[in-house]
């Protein structure tokens, strides 16, 4: 273990997206900490799966229920069931659509998916959750799980980069308003993390998802056990003053597609650079 298993002692954190992927790798994470975890997803059967998987792992409590955070109701919902037990202490933004296509094919309902899952629903828990900490007076800690193309976009993904570059605004406008008032936020933007089922949906052919992995300065892709550990950090009382803030983990990648000649390596030989450094 990273850190001590108390760390996230005390705290009740609610995962969304939490039955399978990233989502489950934090949560069972979060509990090898100390946390108490709520997951929720649409499919109430792998939300009980997992519950029942990693209660079994670790000895920690889960809890679950089904929400459609596109529906803001269901999120009130979801939200009044849990504080009727006790206050969540933290939220995970991690629910996420994406696909890609081209972007003149497009329909509407397919631009809403992404949006309604992502920036509708991450704004729709964030705002929930607020409230009720603020009328409160009580201390909440909000991470979303974004993306480095938030902020310079992305061909084939233009639903998924508007979203992302919505939920990053949020977090940053939200961390002035309301980190005076006890409550911070920050984001995680991941770099190629492989989960089964949204893997298949970003990277169809296999050679297609060796070059993605393969494409940052460190030539692999991430291990869900170093963004969980990112996450347990960054949601710990032990960095409180970090506020505002988005945490890249991408080995690079996205600096090294920033640069205009960064391609370059890609195609020169060794030979090639010798060449160059012997013209006159």
């Amino acid at each position: 273990m990273t850190f001590s298993k108390d760390l996230l002692a005390g705290q009740r954190i609610l995962i969304t997206g939490g039955g399978t992927g990233i989502g489950k790798s934090i949560a069972r994470h979060f509990l090898q900490l100390g946390a108490e975890i709520v997951i929720c997803g649409r499919r109430e059967q792998v939300l009980a799966d997992t519950a029942a998987e990693l209660m079994g792992e670790t000895g920690g409590r889960v809890l679950f229920k089904t929400c459609d955070v596109r529906d803001a109701a269901q999120v009130e919902a979801l939200l009044d069931w849990i504080w009727a037990e006790a206050p969540l202490t933290g939220l995970i933004n991690n629910a996420a659509g994406n696909f890609i296509a081209q972007s003149e094919g497009l329909s509407p309902r397919a631009v809403d998916a992404v949006l309604g899952i992502v920036l509708h629903g991450s704004a729709y828990m964030t705002l929930g959750c607020g409230k009720r900490w603020l009328a409160a007076g009580a201390r909440g800690n909000v991470l979303s799980i974004i993306t480095t193309y938030a902020w310079t976009g992305s061909a084939y993904v233009v639903p998924s980069a508007m979203a992302k570059a919505g939920v990053l605004a949020m977090t940053r406008s939200l961390a002035v308003e309301w980190g005076g008032r006890g409550i911070r936020l920050n984001a995680i933007a991941p770099g190629p993390f492989p989960t089964a089922g949204a893997w298949e949906r970003l990277v169809p052919k296999p050679e297609m998802a060796a070059a993605f992995e393969a494409k940052n300065p460190m030539r692999r892709a991430g291990r869900h056990e170093e963004l969980t550990n990112l996450a347990a950090f960054l949601m710990s009382d032990a960095v409180g003053y970090i506020n505002g803030e988005v945490v890249t983990i991408d080995g690079g990648e996205w600096l090294q597609g920033a640069g205009q000649f960064n391609f370059v390596g890609e195609h020169m030989s060794d030979a090639d650079w010798q060449a160059l450094r012997t013209r006159k």
